[in-house]
């Protein structure tokens, strides 16, 4: 049961669902990733952790009456001061979406759109330690900005986040840059302008990492989720998009059919 290492700044730390139905969506992150859910007090709205083998690993939230926004996966990026974030990420194009909010003695949290229009968390840490089981079954295990403005996109989030940005292609079938932290890759940033349909905005993904991708989508199938995108293997490992009951984007990472290693990047 590998220990995910803490994260660097401006490397994801947290993510959580916005649910209209957390009923439903609970029994099927239980059924399909094997996770266990713990309810928050009122304090806290209701908010639920999600947990495997014991470690925290995901949260979600009720989307309230009158919320337009739809059903839908967030990630949140570390920080030392999610004041001072929010501060810089306006100064270079972003806008605030939720001023820097203490949540108890858990820690501090906001939300930021970027220049490209998607919604980017940030947290930073108290007691709350953000995800904290990496690199096996049912646990996220990549984070991924989809976005129409990648010129615009790359320089906030180094600038506004700190990020060690590396090109890892620059061609016009494929634009990517990943966050570096030594050897490792933390998260990416993918120029998505030929890939999103007109109605679907900027928005980040994650990823979960499955046993067995054609397996995984199957079983979400028959919990009541669908099917947006088959099982296809790539250089880094077997990927399939699928949503939940809800409708909330996802995505499954799992090893390829050929028997080559998903990554763990």
């Amino acid at each position: 049961m590998p220990a995910r290492e803490p994260a660097v700044t401006g490397a994801p730390n947290w993510i959580d669902l916005l649910s209209s139905d957390t009923a439903r969506s609970k029994a099927f992150y239980a059924e399909l990733f094997g996770w266990t859910a713990e309810e928050a007090g009122e304090e806290f709205g209701g908010y639920i952790t999600f947990s495997k083998n014991g470690v925290q690993v995901a949260g979600a939230m009720a989307r309230q009456p009158g919320n337009p926004a739809p059903d839908a996966w967030s990630v949140y990026l570390a920080t030392d001061d999610a004041a001072k974030t929010l501060e810089i990420a306006t100064a270079h194009g972003g806008k605030i979406m939720l001023d820097a909010m203490p949540v108890g003695d858990l820690g501090v949290m906001g939300f930021a759109i970027d220049p490209g229009g998607a919604a980017i968390g940030v947290w930073q840490e108290g007691t709350h330690k953000g995800i904290g089981l990496g690199d096996e079954p049912g646990t996220p295990g990549w984070f991924e900005l989809h976005t129409r403005d990648y010129d615009s996109a790359v320089p906030f989030y180094r600038d506004v986040f700190g990020w060690d940005a590396h090109t890892v292609s620059d061609t016009p079938e494929f634009r990517y840059t990943v966050q570096q932290d030594g050897e490792a890759q933390r998260a990416g940033i993918m120029d998505a302008t030929a890939h999103l349909p007109e109605d679907v905005p900027a928005h980040w993904s994650v990823y979960f990492h499955v046993a067995d991708t054609d397996a995984a989508l199957a079983k979400a199938v028959e919990l009541g989720g669908s099917v947006v995108m088959p099982p296809d293997d790539t250089p880094y490992g077997r990927i399939a998009i699928a949503t939940d009951p809800t409708g909330a984007h996802f995505r499954l990472m799992g090893p390829n059919k050929t028997g080559a290693a998903a990554s763990d990047s």
